[in-house]
């Protein structure tokens, strides 16, 4: 089953499902993109972008996006639109075209949960510095009403955001359809 054509936001930055992450829209394109989905009361694809990729083939963004809608927006002092978006599920995109404006399109499917089935023991290091990051840091604990520290979804997801590795890294984990694999990265990463 064929499923609408939706905008694709593809960025460096990388938001998660129950993620929440800010933007200055100043391209007309993606203008255009924010005016049609809250019109539409819709959503947009968050895309990660691969430096490999053919940006004429549309081969520079991955597969793997999240589904994200508008949640807030204001006019910035420099006369940009600032968003705020919040992700919502992992999709597969595939049928990734062009528009004249430059904005892409494509279709996608949802893609299932991860499988995330983690001791309190084992997510424990995890938790704590994520705590560390969202104190130290107000710009993103300020993005949550409140932070889900006891999921460990919720905390690994915060972390494949936070993390400084490159989207073909990302991509493989979020390709597992299990969280251990990352559990497993970030527990050798933090000892």
């Amino acid at each position: 089953m064929a499923s609408a054509k939706v905008p694709l936001f593809p960025l460096s930055a990388h938001l998660m499902p129950q993620g929440r992450m800010s933007l200055r829209i100043f391209e007309p394109r993606y203008t255009r993109m924010v005016k049609q989905v809250c019109a539409n009361e819709s959503g947009f694809i968050m895309c990660m972008l691969n430096a490999e990729g053919d940006k004429n083939t549309n081969e520079h963004i991955f597969p793997v996006g999240t589904y994200a809608k508008v949640i807030d927006f204001e006019l910035l002092e420099d006369g940009l639109l600032g968003i705020k978006v919040a992700g919502l599920y992992n999709v597969e995109v595939r049928n990734i075209e062009t528009e004249s404006d430059g904005l892409r399109i494509g279709q996608y499917s949802e893609q299932d949960a991860w499988e995330c089935d983690v001791s309190a023991q084992q997510i424990s290091p995890m938790v704590e510095r994520l705590e560390e990051v969202f104190e130290r840091y107000p710009d993103i604990s300020s993005l949550y009403d409140s932070a889900q520290f006891e999921d460990p979804q919720w905390v690994l997801f915060r972390w494949l955001e936070l993390l400084p590795i490159d989207a073909k890294q990302k991509q493989y984990f979020l390709a597992q359809k299990d969280c251990k694999p990352l559990l497993n990265y970030l527990s050798a990463l933090m000892q």
